[in-house]
């Protein structure tokens, strides 16, 4: 089987190079790290790791990066004497966890899951426990793990229907590797049901929660002021502002439409759109100029940027990791990737910050926290396109209304709260086991 599985792996990394690598350079900075890739780090992290308790934490990119923060500081403040490693997968997940992250924690790509790439990364880094965040699994480093009696721990566990469907299908596979973790923190009764039947072991799978309400910091410094950019290219304080967040092919331009009709009952919304991946930007900005939207690239202003006199319409931000600071000054929200794609974006941080949300019918990644706002009174659940822009009108239209969603939502995101530390407490025991030294009666961070 695993012989197999090698020969299949070496066949499709080569055939499916070219994609991955063009998706690279695109996304820019490929070379930084490129080595680390394929288990090659550096001697001055292997200096710094040595004759010490190592905890390797995996988040695979941008959303699972931003659950780590927490994570971190309470696995630190319980145990105070292990050295952190945290990887990644992409380019972008990379540039946020050096963003996010203290400098005293290591920060390295993730290696393919080719045995000797799996073998040295292993020889570098020789962790006391890995850590990883939502499910991802690869075969070799499961195995090797394993092997070497390295506790496994798969936490924020989630399984999408068709992520569900493939691992029962090669059960033959998968089956072996998840009965390999320790302990699984599973987000709801559904998944943890889901993770039983692909193989975990009933007595390792824990109900926690998910770690993305704790992940919705709000006490987070803020390193962007959107109010005053806004000002500065001549949006009026007061005007509304509509966010689009994380979003996918096709909402842009139903956000624009609707935008450019509304204008008519309100002449001076303003619209934001933060695409998830910032290299569609040129596409959107085409789509835009098409309907003759006036707009501005967020990295198009600088401290001279001068007033544009209420003619632009549009932000349209082709950065990274300032969506939360555009959030902050939304008196409406759309949650991307759930109207015109499949899936959906988190819509916590705009709960957790008070804003009236919207999002579609495609909420699949986020069904329950999705149907959780919804139960409550805490967002706007519409069913086809053509409902976006009567919600968004009705939401302009009855600042009431916006308060009653956003004091709603802020209040599901405080119920959730605390998977972090029942997370902390799964991963604590077999460390203890291991002889790695906890703190005594620390208090909780939501303490």
């Amino acid at each position: 089987m695993r012989t197999l599985y090698n020969i299949l792996f070496t066949f499709f990394f080569v055939l499916a190079s070219p994609y991955y690598f063009l998706r690279m350079c695109r996304r820019g900075k490929w070379l930084s790290g490129f080595g680390e890739r394929f288990g090659h780090y550096s001697a001055k992290l292997k200096q710094a790791l040595t004759n010490s308790h190592v905890v390797w934490i995996h988040a695979v990119s941008v959303g699972e990066v931003n659950l780590c923060t927490q994570l971190i500081l309470a696995l630190e403040r319980r145990l105070p004497n292990i050295k952190i490693v945290v990887s990644t997968t992409t380019t972008t997940g990379m540039a946020e966890l050096r963003r996010r992250l203290p400098r005293r924690i290591s920060k390295v790509y993730y290696p393919i899951d080719r045995r000797k790439c799996v073998a040295r990364a292993m020889a570098v880094i020789h962790p006391e426990a890995i850590v990883l965040v939502e499910a991802e699994i690869w075969p070799n480093f499961i195995w090797r793990a394993h092997r070497q009696g390295i506790p496994l721990f798969l936490v924020n566990a989630r399984l999408s229907n068709r992520s569900y469907r493939g691992y029962k299908r090669w059960g033959f596979l998968f089956r072996p590797l998840f009965a390999a973790f320790d302990a699984v923190g599973a987000q709801n009764e559904t998944d943890a049901t889901r993770l039983r039947e692909v193989g975990c072991r009933p007595e390792s799978v824990q109900i926690v929660g998910s770690l993305k309400f704790d992940g919705a910091s709000l006490d987070e410094r803020r390193k962007l002021d959107v109010a005053a950019m806004l000002q500065q290219i001549g949006v009026p304080p007061d005007a509304p502002v509509l966010v689009g967040g994380s979003t996918h092919a096709g909402e842009e331009a139903l956000l624009a439409d609707a935008v450019r009709r509304l204008r008519a009952r309100f002449p001076r919304l303003f619209l934001v759109l933060v695409p998830r991946h910032f290299e569609r930007c040129k596409q959107v900005g085409r789509e835009l100029r098409a309907r003759g939207v006036k707009f501005l690239y967020r990295n198009a202003i600088t401290a001279g940027t001068q007033g544009h006199d209420g003619q632009v319409e549009c932000l349209l931000v082709n950065t990274t990791g300032e969506l939360r600071f555009f959030y902050e000054c939304a008196t409406v929200v759309f949650v991307g990737k759930s109207l015109t794609a499949a899936g959906g974006q988190n819509p916590i941080e705009p709960g957790a910050l008070g804003k009236p949300m919207i999002f579609g019918p495609n909420m699949q990644n986020f069904a329950d926290i999705a149907s959780n706002f919804v139960t409550h009174g805490g967002a706007i659940q519409i069913q086809r396109p053509e409902e976006l822009e009567p919600a968004v009108g009705a939401l302009l239209a009855d600042e009431g209304r916006r308060a009653e969603l956003g004091h709603n939502a802020l209040k599901v995101v405080r119920r959730n709260m605390g998977a972090i530390e029942r997370t902390v407490d799964v991963i604590l025991e077999p460390l203890k086991k291991r002889g790695v030294y906890l703190a005594p009666d620390v208090e909780p961070l939501n303490g």
